[in-house]
């Protein structure tokens, strides 16, 4: 394409955008935006209009729950321009999955949706999962361990075959507060302008996704939906009343430990005191 062709494509897109409401600013030129649409039907026009993300497809853009638009707001205008879904949550709430699920509903019908959550201390809703899994072209994925610490990842990844695909990384689970008005953190970020982090999310995703912690969740499946419900329930009473800790002595420590074990078993000596500088590690006796 000539330079002259595409400052011509540039003012077009400048003028249209200009027409419908839609400021913009190019700081280049030659990095011309994609034009979305161009139909003769104004419903038609308006709705594709609408149902576009309010923030920048093309860079990134912070959620704070404080001003600008909610979250869920956004991720409903996300999935009705996406191709395929990635989320990765550590809990679904039935209050949270009604805010956006209408909009799944429609675009699972001929799209891809995938999901990967945890049993984590008991806070999803069993019917949230249920009705996720129900959905078509869908699939769940569930971690059930209870041994380690549990996935704390929240990441909502819409891929677009354009290249603009977007990601959202922050505190929000899928829970009504979280989605709404409550003061959570995300992160909106373009493939457009950040390409390596969204390269690392999709990779992460799959390492999770192809990891055997990771359950495929089948709701016509009675022991699948025993086992969840189980897990739902324990509401991590296996950790309940203790903190773990993973605790290793620094090296003067271990020869104050030493010293220590010296004194006790050798001259039968219990009552010791060990004496450090302000500031410094100490250890219990």
């Amino acid at each position: 394409m000539s330079e002259k062709k595409e400052e011509e494509k540039v003012d077009f897109v400048k003028k249209l955008n200009k027409e419908i409401g839609n400021e913009v600013s190019i700081e280049d030129d030659r990095n011309f935006l994609e034009l979305i649409a161009v139909h003769d039907d104004e419903t038609i026009l308006k709705k594709l209009i609408n149902d576009r993300p309010k923030t920048s497809i093309s860079s990134s853009t912070l959620f704070t729950g404080y001003t600008g638009p909610t979250l869920e707001s956004e991720l409903r205008r996300e999935i009705r321009t996406a191709d395929r879904i990635d989320f990765i949550v550590s809990f679904i709430k039935y209050s949270g999955l009604v805010l956006i699920y209408d909009d799944l509903e429609k675009f699972t019908k001929n799209k891809k949706l995938r999901i990967i959550t945890t049993s984590y201390i008991g806070a999803s809703d069993y019917k949230a999962i249920l009705k996720l899994s129900q959905l078509p072209n869908t699939e769940v994925k569930i971690s059930y361990d209870t041994n380690r610490t549990r996935l704390h990842a929240k990441a909502y990844y819409f891929e677009r075959n354009t290249g603009f695909s977007t990601a959202y990384i922050g505190s929000s689970n899928i829970s009504n507060p979280a989605l709404s008005k409550g003061l959570e953190w995300n992160l909106k970020v373009s493939e457009y302008t950040s390409k390596d982090v969204v390269d690392s999310i999709i990779k992460t995703f799959e390492t999770y996704w192809n990891d055997d912690e990771f359950k495929t969740f089948l709701p016509g499946e009675e022991e699948d939906k025993k086992e969840l419900k189980i897990a739902l329930s324990r509401k991590d009473k296996e950790n309940k009343d203790y903190v773990f800790f993973d605790l290793k002595p620094f090296s003067h420590q271990k020869e104050i430990l030493e010293d220590l074990r010296v004194e006790r078993e050798e001259y039968g000596s219990n009552k010791n005191l060990v004496v450090a500088a302000t500031g410094g590690r100490c250890l219990s006796t």
